[in-house]
């Protein structure tokens, strides 16, 4: 039997098309701002890194907020993470990025306009025949208003996957300040300014991408009801009102 989404998740037209052009070398994503002759088109896509989630429970999030950092630094508690409500299987996977370029000219300037189309969790190779928004685990479908879109949101513009079983070990080393500035931390990092944290004990990671105030999470479901992408996008047009 072929799944069937929830038609109050499913991604309306124009999210779904860009959803699948975004990885698509040599894909169009629209027109630059304020000049609808030069076409933004997806360069490529990048392996950043991979990311162990061996709990098969997936946080998608800011890997801390500004409020509960000083909350966590006073030893008060915080608020959970944003975590999906969808499982994955426990394993390790890619995390990939897909880059755009729309050239333009800014005071006499040329500028490469090279950006961030989408950041994407890859859990399998097998085709997407469909896209909804990824609820968290404490999201209710049935409160969910048309148009709306459930999201994440960030202070820092940075947005991270991880392994929820681990958060609060993977978490950590984001919510440490000495006289409200943040103290260097201990993590790998990776190209274009992302960061890996890996817990040992736990054999678990976090990976952080840029997302502007946040972003929504997409599931691409395969015909069986699989999910074979997390896709998280930022500012762009998202469920079917």
């Amino acid at each position: 039997m072929e799944w069937v989404g929830d038609p109050r998740l499913a991604a309306g037209p124009e999210a779904a098309a860009y959803l699948e052009a975004a990885f698509t070398p040599g894909a169009e994503l629209g027109t630059v701002y304020d000049d609808p002759t030069t076409p933004v088109v997806v360069t490529g896509i990048e392996e950043l890194t991979t990311i162990r989630v061996p709990s098969g429970r997936l946080v998608v999030d800011a890997p801390w907020h500004d409020d509960e950092a000083y909350d966590y630094q006073r030893g008060l508690p915080t608020t959970p993470p944003r975590e999906l409500a969808v499982r994955i299987r426990p394993g390790t996977y890619r995390v990939e990025i897909a880059w755009t370029a729309g050239p333009y000219e800014f005071m006499g300037e040329h500028c490469d306009g090279i950006e961030r189309a989408a950041t994407r969790l890859c859990l399998s190779d097998e085709p997407v025949v469909g896209w909804e928004m990824g609820l968290g685990v404490e999201d209710d479908i049935d409160r969910l208003q048309p148009g709306e879109e459930p999201r994440f949101f960030s202070d820092a513009n940075v947005g991270c996957f991880a392994d929820a079983g681990a958060w609060t070990a993977l978490s950590a080393p984001f919510r440490t300040f000495s006289d409200d500035v943040p103290v260097p931390r201990s993590s790998e990092q990776l190209a274009d300014g992302c960061e890996r944290v890996r817990d040992a004990s736990h054999q678990a990671d976090l990976v952080t991408f840029e997302a502007e105030s946040g972003g929504i999470v997409w599931l691409g479901r395969t015909k069986t009801g699989d999910v074979a992408a997390i896709v998280v996008t930022t500012g762009m047009p998202g469920a079917k009102a």
